[in-house]
């Protein structure tokens, strides 16, 4: 049964980041980069999507229909942000995006395989709380103003201009697993250990320049090909 415990927001880094870019778009401080441009366009068209027109249809089919809109907005921008083209800005602000919209990450439609990334559980149990649907939509104004006008900045002729993002270190204790997908609804998962003494529960010290992440062992070993996406370690990672 799903627990319907509703969780607040993790809106934190989101309200950070979106500072930042307002900042950096009202100085003429970030214009698209080719990368860029392809998922802020990704996303923005996330965002604006309307829901589907239906005729009568029950409450609890407008409700589904309102979370998979967030959770679309939530893929669409995991994929990009682990795709691993987009510049450190811009990540920063994917991944702060994808923080924000956790509580959708299996929400309505879960993954199907066993092996799939279980984010977003409610802590002491092994259930997913019911994702805060109005919490969720009050941030599509904003966000879709926020790539609109980072989109705007993607237009010919313009010279792309990336700015850095800050660099940032945390601890995780507890394990970190890599997902796959070598087939449509089959999922694998890794657990990531230390190369040197074995280890994987950590507390494992992370330290990412939006580039690269690399984690460091109690034993004192780093890890840097370790294999995980940057959404397999930023949405486990404790509030930043």
């Amino acid at each position: 049964m799903l627990n319907t415990t509703a969780r607040p927001l993790s809106t934190r880094a989101l309200t950070r980041e979106s500072v930042k870019a307002r900042q950096l778009l009202a100085t003429d401080g970030w214009r698209l980069s080719p990368a860029d441009a392809g998922a802020v366009t990704a996303v923005l068209a996330r965002l604006t999507a309307p829901l589907p027109t239906r005729r009568g249809t029950a409450a609890p089919t407008r409700a589904t229909d309102r979370d998979r809109r967030l959770q679309r907005i939530l893929r669409t921008t995991v994929h990009h942000l682990d795709a691993g083209s987009v510049s450190p800005a811009a990540a920063a602000l994917l991944a702060a995006v994808a923080r924000a919209l956790l509580p959708w990450h299996a929400a309505p439609n879960p993954p199907r395989a066993a092996a799939a990334p279980r984010y977003g559980i409610v802590p002491g149990t092994a259930e997913h709380a019911a994702p805060p649907t109005e919490a969720g939509e009050a941030l599509l104004p904003g966000l879709t103003a926020l790539f609109t006008a980072l989109a705007a900045t993607s237009v010919p002729g313009a010279v792309p201009l990336t700015p850095p993002a800050e660099p940032w270190q945390a601890r995780h204790a507890g394990r970190f697993r890599h997902y796959s997908r070598p087939a449509p609804d089959v999922w694998a998962a890794e657990t990531v250990g230390c190369p040197e003494c074995g280890g994987n529960d950590g507390p494992w010290t992370v330290t990412c320049d939006w580039h690269r992440a690399t984690l460091r062992c109690p034993c004192g070993a780093v890890v840097r090909e370790h294999g995980l996406a940057f959404s397999e370690i930023w949405l486990v990672l404790p509030e930043t």
